[in-house]
């Protein structure tokens, strides 16, 4: 079932974390300190809606070599087996993504960023605080637009360029975030 994102308030604070990337490699927040900007996208493996930009997000993220990302799949593993270590790693390297994928095996990152689906992007300024939460673009599977990144790389623009992404932000729109019982 297709949901739309949270619209946390900006200048939000990122919240901490530290967790394992698909490989076992301990990833935390603070090892991006010095970058201008970091990305935190809630990803997963078995949603059509991430499948949908996965290559184009690969392709507008290239365009950015000084902006950190992290890719993070907070799903429920066990009761959607697709979204589990090693079919994330497959999932990364048939999307073209050079970004650390991280598990969220306990779900708490994704409900300290109030993360709610399949793809979730959350934007910070160099100041760790949120700049843009939103969409990627207009493109949902099945509604014939092309999917472009628009509205993503716009932010992206705006923010390395010390700039604030003026709203409204279009929430995302994916699949809910499978969190345990």
């Amino acid at each position: 079932m297709a949901v739309t994102s949270e619209m946390v308030p900006l200048g939000t604070p990122a919240p901490d974390f530290a967790l394992a990337d698909v490989s076992g490699h301990v990833v935390r927040r603070d090892d991006f300190a010095d970058a201008p900007a970091l990305l935190v996208a809630f990803v997963c493996n078995h949603c059509p809606y991430v499948k949908h930009v996965e290559v184009a997000l690969a392709k507008v993220l290239a365009e950015f070599p000084t902006l950190a990302v992290v890719g993070i799949c907070t799903n429920d593993a066990e009761a959607y087996p697709d979204d589990a270590p090693a079919q994330l790693a497959a999932q990364a390297q048939r999307a073209g993504w050079t970004f650390p994928y991280l598990v969220d095996a306990t779900q708490q990152v994704g409900r300290a960023y109030q993360a709610v689906c399949t793809p979730d992007f959350f934007l910070y300024g160099a100041d760790r605080t949120l700049a843009y939460r939103g969409a990627f673009d207009d493109s949902t599977p099945g509604n014939g637009k092309p999917v472009t990144g628009a509205a993503l790389r716009a932010a992206i623009e705006l923010v390395l360029a010390g700039q604030p992404v003026p709203e409204p932000h279009q929430p995302s729109m994916g699949c809910s975030i499978k969190w345990r019982s």
